[in-house]
């Protein structure tokens, strides 16, 4: 069942969306050449719990850490460790969850740490691209699946492909809620956009059409030619006038604070 959110509930949701951002930019800022992904993970650890929310990822299914932080060919779910330094030119994907009064907030950012290789660049450019792309059809009586075939379209006209063995969602109360949103498929299906759904757009794109294949931590989610990946995350209301990034474009802060 899509849960649709009432005003009030937007305004609480948009909060932990400001609140989560926020805390994305920093992690990302701290994301330098000699850092772990474990320094990372207690970073984001403090930085929640000191803007009065929790962790909607630790324990999650059994999950065991803060942060999602990938590494270059890992897609989604890397567990952070003090063993993984990161190095110039690794990709990082971090991804991370929140609860604050009973609402969630989800969403995921891919950076260089300092200068990438020009595949690597181009591939997260196409991600980022692939997420505009996809929040242009977020409107009021759209078809769900116009979402994904916008994404995958733009995506493979430019040489990659999008990850198909994980989703996009709606958000709320819980961490993942109906609808889920592939990254690719036929336009026209699904049920319609309405007023009050929140989801959580994240185009995942990779250099290969491989299987995805989990590492044996049962988590840990990498590319099938160990190529690197790109995830970008937003979450976006769906309101009369049109879509709401309530996340509002987390990567160009970073952009705005790095300079």
């Amino acid at each position: 069942m899509i849960a649709l959110k009432t005003t009030r509930e937007l305004e609480l949701i948009e909060e932990n969306a400001k609140l989560l951002a926020d805390i994305l930019v920093e992690l990302a800022l701290a994301a330098r050449p000699g850092v772990t992904t474990g320094d990372l993970d207690r970073l984001a650890d403090r930085l929640i719990r000191a803007g009065g929310a929790r962790p909607a990822f630790k324990g999650y299914q059994g999950y065991p850490a803060t942060l999602c932080a990938s590494v270059n060919e890992e897609i989604v779910h890397g567990i952070p460790s003090d063993r993984r330094v990161l190095a110039p030119g690794d990709v990082l994907s971090l991804d991370l969850g929140l609860v604050r009064r009973g609402y969630h907030a989800d969403a995921a950012v891919t950076v260089g740490v300092g200068e990438v290789t020009p595949e690597a660049a181009r591939l997260m450019d196409v991600a980022r691209g692939a997420l505009r792309e996809a929040v242009k059809w977020v409107k009021v009586g759209v078809r769900l699946s116009d979402i994904s075939h916008a994404i995958g379209a733009y995506v493979r006209r430019r040489g990659f492909f999008v990850v198909r063995e994980f989703v996009g969602h709606g958000i709320g109360r819980e961490l993942h809620e109906d609808p889920q949103i592939p990254n690719f498929g036929p336009p026209g299906r699904g049920p319609c956009l309405r007023e009050g759904m929140v989801i959580c757009l994240e185009p995942m794109v990779k250099t290969d059409d491989l299987p995805v294949r989990i590492l044996a931590d049962g988590w840990t989610a990498v590319t099938g030619s160990g190529g690197p990946a790109a995830h970008y995350e937003e979450m976006v209301a769906v309101l009369p006038e049109g879509p709401k990034v309530l996340t509002g474009w987390i990567w160009e802060e970073i952009w705005r604070t790095r300079k």
